[in-house]
């Protein structure tokens, strides 16, 4: 296991550290100003001076991408259990999903804060909007794609609607939920940071979306891509946790089954 997983790790450090080298090149080559493209060791060192503070603002990303993830979960499921119960309930409500999830977020964001007031609770909700659709999808997919045998067997033994839901329809969705919330996971960083652009926190409190929005117009590039880089490491976090929460789940429920 150990030694699959160094082979899996090694192929992009070494890209990681294949880019970092001709960043670093770049720069010293084309004489490029730091507040045009920072060097790698610039930008190490402005989040190490300004490390406190980068490890705070990622807290509060954190906290709205876990809460707004955590929602649509919640929500993208029970709508999905709501679409399988029903073909005309989903062929009303469906487009309307999607209209939701092209719509763009920045468009969205001023809205919920015009209608729900800037805060931590306005960043939850606009990260629990970009995130929520890859849910419906997923999990209204695994409640409807049923094997036809297997409905039939189930009806052929007199089982109730609940009963073809709770043992075949929610068990047969449990895999497209995991890999829903995969996706749903990154959305979830994105939907947070995009939230923070609008509300921030005031200058005691903000998160990575704040520094970002503020450190551009001031040149202040080694910030900038300082929190971009965090935003990213959170991103990865996020979607590592995800899939390593999946995997346990759907591990226990293949050996509960198979009991």
């Amino acid at each position: 296991m150990s030694r699959r997983l160094v082979s899996r790790a090694i192929p992009p450090i070494l890209l990681f550290l294949a880019v970092i080298a001709l960043w670093h090149a770049a720069v010293e080559l084309l004489r490029l100003p730091p507040y045009l493209l920072p060097s790698p060791a610039d930008v190490a060192r402005g989040a190490w001076r300004r490390s406190s503070e980068l490890s705070a603002a990622t807290g509060v990303t954190g906290a709205g991408a876990v809460c707004g993830f955590t929602a649509s979960v919640v929500l993208g499921t029970g709508i999905a259990l709501v679409f399988a119960q029903s073909g005309v309930i989903r062929a009303s409500c469906y487009p309307y999903a999607i209209f939701l999830q092209t719509v763009p977020i920045v468009a969205i964001a001023p809205l919920i804060v015009t209608w729900f007031g800037s805060g931590f609770h306005s960043v939850v909700l606009i990260s629990c909007v970009i995130s929520l659709f890859p849910i419906i999808t997923s999990v209204t997919t695994g409640l409807i794609t049923i094997d036809p045998g297997l409905q039939d067997l189930f009806r052929l033994h007199r089982a109730t609607r609940w009963q073809m839901l709770r043992k075949l329809q929610i068990p047969h969705a449990v895999p497209y939920l995991v890999t829903g919330a995969r996706t749903s996971s990154g959305l979830a960083v994105v939907g947070a940071i995009v939230g923070e652009f609008f509300v921030g926190y005031g200058t005691r409190h903000h998160g990575l979306g704040f520094i970002i929005l503020y450190a551009g117009p001031q040149l202040k590039t080694d910030q900038l891509f300082a929190a971009t880089l965090a935003s990213a490491l959170l991103g990865v976090v996020m979607f590592a946790a995800t899939t390593g929460l999946g995997r346990l789940v759907l591990g226990r429920w293949q050996a509960e089954s198979l009991n």
